[in-house]
């Protein structure tokens, strides 16, 4: 849903295309590495039980790096607008927006989270 909008600020986007792929990962500076299930959005972080491993050694991070490179070479760069143009996708990511933000205020309030 956030493609166009992320590409618009000059990220880039593969999608892996011999299998479904879940995983998340991220390599910083060639010696530190995290794996593990959480995504970078507010339910993840603040609600869902997720979980990431951070390892700082090289050889890990020199092997994640090269599985990674092997992985962005079997998949495709997405060129093109996925969600095409018009006020539906904008209605519905400001519908999917109103939610996440009521859900993470009501959570909020019982003082769990």
């Amino acid at each position: 849903m956030l493609y166009d909008e992320l590409r618009g600020h000059g990220i880039r986007i593969f999608e892996y295309m011999p299998a479904f792929l879940h995983a998340k990962v991220a390599i910083v500076d060639a010696e530190w590495a995290t794996v593990g299930s959480s995504n970078i959005d507010p339910l993840s972080l603040l609600l869902n039980l997720e979980a990431n491993v951070i390892v700082q050694d090289a050889a890990f991070t020199r092997e994640l790096s090269q599985r990674f490179d092997a992985a962005v070479a079997a998949s495709r760069e997405v060129t093109d607008s996925m969600r095409g143009v018009g006020w539906r996708p904008v209605v519905l990511r400001g519908f999917v927006a109103w939610c996440a933000n009521w859900f993470l205020r009501m959570a909020g309030i019982t003082g769990r989270y």
